[in-house]
């Protein structure tokens, strides 16, 4: 039990102090996780700690990431990113891996050698690269996505390139191994559905499993969490939705198929769920725990003995691996037109190894693929490539995007004129604000992404700039450091929320005015965290109102007070509503947002009920509309 707390509290005092610091260091948290497993690797090699079997366990952490993000994808976006899954991310696989066996082949090593580390070293890192496009607010952008239906297609990949590797067995491996000490490979051990089966049946059991994965996101997720919903206990939400994920992992795992590609299929499932938010929220702070733990195994587990032995060759292996990798990335962008930082962004992203190649290597070594010194080598390059995947994306940040920020900009008239003022969105809703600033005086900076109303504005000479204002590059270019309002009147509702997020973690000195598109989506932005937030229908609900009451024959005077009246009311029972929203339980089941709305509604409406009539009572004082 001591030596477990040890371990315990040795992984989380290395996070707790590195992460912070290389945060505030502009490093990123992955980083900081891959230092702290550095600087802790030698106190685990003095407590004999099996840092691989550590890694093993932490990647269930990627499997809890892509649940995630399969919980953010509805079925109809997964299917119109069938082109670029399949083109980007199959000719991302091949062209690497043909790319790096050429190579590998050069330097006079078989074939089967070869086409094996070329598969492995093709995949890029899941857990590295989606955790730092979610940080950095990349995740949305073309280039974010481009590079997702990658790393996909990747996961995917991994199913073939198993039954594949054991193909490409040497028989002078094979030979020797025989003569070893009785096979320890870790792949040959496990429980499986599958072991004995014919190819049909094998086919046969793999296709019901994932429809048993499918079945169980439609049919079974909902009357168990009404079941467990019952026992109003949180702890049992927490522990069914660790138990969905670990479940269909298993399934996955006993017939051979990938864990995270189950679980991501499960994830897209229940994308349209009523509990899609509960289990985001039950899920994430397990995710987050075990990738952090994963990137310190990363870190701890380089062999630093072998590295300085073979430093020249290791390290010049890294790096041709980056650029090798990079350079048929970019070549893919030109192909699939994504331009601009983007293409960059896509680039450097993938341009590492990925945590699918320690498997991958381990398997290629047990079925006699490749030898063990060739596999040593090679997980050093693969761990040192992921090191320094966050360095690529400070490269990115801060040289390249900067570069084509300008080169648009200058397209646009440069933003130069960083006045304090930005409004995101120049359509029905933000033209209203930009106008009544400009004609006081003001001048805002508008960035707008629709290139139509842009040429629109241009005709009428009203400066406006060309850009997604949901990336932190563009806001920054806008002078979001320095500014005081930032007004969000963008159309997208999910954009709108994640924007002020972003706003109140990263810019809380900056007032915030949000559009929410209708009643809950004030409750969402107010739990984010913004407290100044305008319903784009709802003033001129209350002018219609307002006339409607003027119709039947009352005074201006008596609408209007009608309307500021019912105005101030709905405003006090939205404030008490606020307070009980829940964004990780549905309306219809949070009994104490019911119930508190109820409760206030009641003294509320009574007191309107009694001042209204009064007004009215006064007399009927005019008779036309508005």
């Amino acid at each position: 039990m001591t030596d477990f707390l040890l371990l315990a509290f040795t992984f989380l005092i290395a996070g707790v102090l590195a992460v912070p610091i290389a945060s505030r260091l502009g490093l990123g948290s992955v980083l900081g996780y891959l230092i702290a497993g550095i600087v802790i690797s030698p106190i685990l090699a003095w407590l004999h700690v099996d840092v691989v079997q550590i890694q093993h366990f932490a990647e269930f952490g990627v499997v809890m990431m892509l649940f995630l993000v399969g919980l953010e994808l509805e079925p109809k976006a997964l299917w119109s990113m069938r082109a670029r899954l399949l083109g980007l991310g199959g000719g991302q696989v091949g062209l690497t891996a043909l790319a790096v066996m050429g190579v590998a082949m050069i330097f006079g090593q078989p074939w089967t050698v070869a086409l094996a580390v070329g598969l492995v070293l093709a995949l890029s890192s899941t857990a590295i690269v989606l955790q730092t496009l979610g940080e950095k607010g990349l995740m949305k952008s073309d280039g974010g996505q481009a590079s997702f239906s990658v790393l996909l297609f990747q996961d995917i990949a991994v199913i073939p390139m198993l039954a594949l590797i054991p193909l490409l067995a040497m028989p002078e491996l094979v030979e020797t191994m025989s003569h070893g000490a009785g096979g320890e490979g870790d792949h040959g051990g496990g429980m499986s559905l599958v072991d004995g089966l014919p190819g049909w049946g094998v086919a046969l059991v793999t296709v019901g499993a994932i429809g048993v994965v499918l079945a169980a996101g439609i049919y079974l997720v909902g009357p168990v969490f009404r079941f467990i919903a019952a026992a109003q206990l949180r702890e049992l939400f927490v522990a069914t939705a660790l138990m969905f994920v670990i479940g269909i992992a298993l399934l996955m795992s006993l017939v051979g198929l990938s864990p995270a590609l189950g679980t991501f299929l499960a994830g897209v499932v229940l994308a349209n769920s009523e509990y899609r938010h509960e289990l985001e929220s039950d899920i994430d702070p397990f995710r987050g725990l075990l990738l952090g733990l994963f990137f310190m195994t990363v870190g701890a587990g380089i062999n630093f003995a072998l590295l300085w032995d073979d430093f020249a060759l290791i390290f010049g292996l890294t790096i041709g691996l980056i650029l090798l990798k990079t350079l048929v990335l970019f070549a893919l962008s030109v192909v699939f037109r994504v331009g601009g930082s983007d293409r960059w962004l896509f680039a450097l992203g993938l341009a590492q190894a990925g945590e699918f190649g320690f498997v991958l290597l381990s398997f290629t070594v047990a079925n006699a693929v490749l030898p063990q010194a060739l596999a040593d080598q090679l997980l050093l390059v693969v761990a040192l490539s992921m090191l320094l995947t966050p360095a690529l994306f400070i490269l990115y940040e801060r040289v390249m995007a900067p570069k084509f920020v300008g080169a648009e900009d200058r397209d646009m008239d440069a933003i130069d004129e960083k006045s304090g003022i930005i409004i995101a969105g120049h359509g029905r809703f933000g033209g209203i604000v930009a106008r009544m600033m400009r004609g006081a005086g003001l001048s805002p900076t508008v960035i707008d992404f629709s290139a139509r109303q842009l040429e629109m504005l241009k005709r009428f000479q009203v400066q406006a700039y060309y850009g997604d204002a949901t990336r932190p590059d563009l806001l920054h270019a806008a002078g979001i450091d320095e500014a005081k309002l930032f007004v969000i009147a963008i159309d997208d509702k999910d954009q709108i929320t994640e924007l002020v997020r972003y706003m109140v973690k990263h810019h809380p000195d900056v007032h915030v005015i949000a559009r929410a598109v209708d009643r809950p989506h004030v409750y969402d932005l107010w739990w984010a965290g913004c407290r100044d937030i305008i319903r784009e229908t709802y003033d001129s609900s209350l002018r219609m109102g307002r006339s409607a009451f003027e119709a039947l024959g009352y005074s201006r005077e008596q609408s209007e007070d009608v309307a500021n009246m019912f105005a101030k009311m709905d405003r006090e029972a939205m404030l008490i509503a606020a307070e009980h929203y829940d964004p990780t339980v549905p309306i219809l089941e949070n009994q104490a947002y019911i119930e508190g709305l109820q409760a206030a509604r009641g003294d509320i409406e009574a007191e309107f009920l009694s001042r209204a009539q009064a007004v009215l009572s006064e007399g009927k004082r005019g008779s036309g509309a508005s």
